[in-house]
């Protein structure tokens, strides 16, 4: 592949498959059922072939396509492992790599960035890239003042792509509800696209790494590779080895996976409190288990700017929910936007839905795994005549801590880690662990 499969005749085409193959799916199953097979049957056949299906597709285009499959692959830990089972190293691959632009391609970029002369900017270059994602790929390098260096390269017209395939892909919710049907497709798709001019700005996201990397330095649990030059469509930075965590998630000891999962969730919350920044893209390709023990972190191009930290509300809420008031739960929720006036919601719904983000903040331990994400799935899907996902606003300044927060419960529960994540949540999240009595009571 030479370039991003770009020219939209191709890409709607390719896009367009998804909805007819469906189409085509449920009304052979259709035919299965009249013939006496059993519904519960076609319906896990038309689930899983779905899936197979959207993945493909999704890993094939690159751009925001390619972004959106990323973030749906985080979700499939929720999934019932006879429709997970087959895919899931698929969607693994997908999280790690794409197919790579070839060399001429490469250089033609940084010939274009760097200028003629870019070759004297390394000693050396590997023309083979060692990653790959949805905008852009990573070769290592030596810069050439000898530092170990990961050169970050965007694809050409990652742009125009990205733009083109959320038009697409805003017609598809229907089928992406086949496969994850508590998912709000069209919440994802608004908070990626007014996001992607941040992520395709690669002077941006070195600021955020760098202010990332300035905080960790020589910090006992975190490493983050600092900036070395940026412009708009390449980033180098320093090198980082690690086991990256998709491996640990597949063949890392129990001692491994517990403390990646405490580390993953401690970065995440003190992040706010400590940079002003919560890293908003946490699958698992971010993350590296380095040989020191620490958790290394890359990939700033998604970040959501906390300079007060995490709202106030969220960890009264928290506290407030654990103590089973749910009144007060539903009034603070309509205070901070999430329930509109005049929408009723039911609360038993509410606490169902609530549950998988509150439940581990509950106990002084706890084990996050995908029996119990599928036990919290299967609830709310029980519960669904209610609407109450329909039934909830997200406002905006909430729209990446949800994501981050539905991702990482995802990676965690791949990770099935056991910590003491409550620590975490008192420790830096504000309003959680004030007193029971206080004014926070009175939210609403």
């Amino acid at each position: 592949m030479s370039d991003l499969p770009r020219r939209a005749v191709t890409r709607s085409a390719k896009l367009a498959s998804l909805p007819l193959g469906f189409a085509g799916r449920a009304a052979l199953g259709l035919g299965k059922r009249i013939g006496g097979k059993p519904a519960e049957t076609v319906a896990l056949e038309i689930q899983q072939r779905t899936a197979e299906q959207i993945f493909k597709v999704l890993g094939e285009l690159k751009g925001g396509a390619m972004k959106v499959g990323q973030a749906l692959s985080i979700f499939e830990a929720a999934l019932p492992q006879e429709i997970a089972g087959p895919y899931r190293a698929t969607l693994t691959r997908l999280q790690e790599a794409a197919p790579p632009l070839p060399a001429a391609t490469v250089h033609k970029v940084l010939a274009e960035q760097l200028g003629d002369d870019w070759r004297d900017n390394f000693i050396s270059f590997d023309d083979k890239p060692t990653a790959a994602a949805s905008i852009g790929q990573v070769h290592r390098a030596v810069w050439h003042d000898g530092r170990e260096a990961a050169v970050k390269i965007q694809y050409p017209g990652a742009g125009k792509a990205l733009l083109g395939d959320f038009a697409q892909l805003a017609r598809l919710g229907k089928l992406f509800g086949v496969v994850l049907p508590g998912l709000d497709i069209k919440a994802v798709l608004e908070e990626l696209r007014e996001r992607i001019a941040e992520e395709l700005d690669y002077l941006r996201e070195a600021e955020a790494q760098h202010a990332f990397a300035l905080e960790f330095m020589d910090d006992p649990d975190f490493h983050v590779p600092d900036v070395i030059a940026a412009n708009e469509m390449v980033l180098v930075s320093e090198w980082m080895d690690g086991t990256p965590l998709s491996r640990i998630i597949a063949e890392g000891t129990k001692e491994e996976r517990d403390r990646m999962g405490l580390l993953f969730v401690r970065f995440l919350f003190c992040s706010p409190a400590r940079v002003g920044m919560l890293h908003a893209d946490p699958h698992p390709g971010n993350f590296r288990m380095l040989a020191n023990g620490k958790l290394g972190v890359l990939d700033f191009g998604a970040v959501n700017r906390l300079p007060e930290g995490y709202p106030k509300a969220f960890g009264q809420l928290t506290r407030i929910f654990n103590k089973g008031d749910m009144e007060t739960v539903i009034n603070g929720l309509r205070e901070e936007g999430f329930i509109r006036p005049g929408i009723e919601v039911d609360p038993d719904a509410l606490r169902a839905f609530l549950a998988p983000y509150v439940e581990p903040t509950a106990v002084e331990e706890f084990t996050f795994s995908r029996e119990w994400l599928q036990a919290q799935a299967a609830s709310v899907t029980d519960l669904r005549p209610t609407n109450v996902v329909r039934q909830l606003n997200l406002p905006v300044s909430y729209v990446l801590i949800h994501r981050v927060h539905a991702a990482g419960i995802g990676v965690l529960c791949q990770l099935n880690a056991t910590a003491r994540f409550r620590d975490e949540v008192v420790r830096w999240v504000p309003g959680f662990a004030d007193d029971p009595n206080d004014e926070a009571l009175a939210i609403g």
